[in-house]
């Protein structure tokens, strides 16, 4: 592009005028910011790689060279970092914040400390700010994982639950009853 005019000043900045109205002003330590004709976009190349840009709506979009991160904030609060290896960050302006793993696994990260994660084969599960985690699979079945147990609902009907001290109960639609000890012997069934 042509330039209209060009000013060196004395601490080694030099600006330059384009005709189109664009201003670029270079700075002694290698970066370089370029002010769109309007002055609403503005594009800052820093001597390291970094750039930064700040669009006419106020986004501003920095993008780390060393990382190969991009880092995206909108006017509205919203920030998205996206990773080189292809993970996606949202932050949100109330805290809530989901991150887009490179297997497309989405994890919710809530403000009141609940986290909910969205496996690429519709398996959700959800970790409550206790500890407990429910896990619910796509072919309906249920987990849930407390301190204290684990209990798995089938798609039948029939429930297993495994406590801590290894102990096994197993109720079936039917109405039996099934209890293990922690060896897997029977110690109770109620067969109908």
């Amino acid at each position: 592009e042509e330039i209209e005019r060009e000013t060196v000043y004395p601490d080694g900045k030099v600006e330059k005028v384009l005709k189109n109205g664009c201003h670029l002003i270079f700075f002694p330590n290698g970066t370089c910011k370029k002010v769109s004709s309007d002055g609403k976009t503005i594009t800052i190349t820093f001597f390291n790689g970094d750039v930064k840009q700040v669009m006419p709506d106020q986004t501003v979009i920095y993008y780390y060279a060393n990382a190969k991160t991009t880092h995206t904030t909108y006017s509205d609060g919203l920030e998205v970092l996206q990773f080189s290896n292809g993970q996606i960050e949202k932050h949100y302006p109330d805290g809530k914040k989901e991150i887009t793993f490179p297997n497309q696994t989405i994890k919710n990260l809530f403000t009141d400390g609940q986290e909910e994660s969205i496996l690429p084969d519709g398996t959700i599960v959800r970790i409550q700010r206790d500890g407990s985690k429910t896990i619910e699979f796509n072919n309906g079945e249920r987990e849930l994982h407390t301190p204290q147990f684990k209990r798995r609902e089938y798609s039948d009907g029939s429930v297993r639950t495994v406590y801590m001290n290894g102990q096994q109960e197993t109720k079936y639609v039917c109405g039996r009853v099934r209890i293990k000890d922690k060896d897997g012997n029977i110690i109770m069934d109620t067969k109908l």
